[in-house]
């Protein structure tokens, strides 16, 4: 079952990147919702993907994610 946050999952694990600095503008266009409070749970997800969520900034509003394992 998917979850609003899969698209977003998906294209973050496609970068490829170490460090990934995405604005919420930018999530809202790739994911096609803004990110809410809800995102706190969810975001949990990410590490199915190989990713974390190191930061998130509500002054320059924008996640910082991270590469943590390398899926084969």
């Amino acid at each position: 079952m998917m979850n609003k946050y899969d698209q977003l999952w998906k294209h973050i694990a496609k970068e490829n990147k170490q460090t990934l600095v995405l604005s919420f503008d930018e999530i809202k266009a790739i994911n096609g919702i803004a990110i809410d409070h809800s995102f706190l749970n969810y975001k949990k997800e990410l590490i199915n993907y190989g990713f974390s969520v190191e930061q998130i900034s509500i002054k320059n509003k924008t996640v910082e994610f991270h590469k943590v394992i390398n899926l084969v």
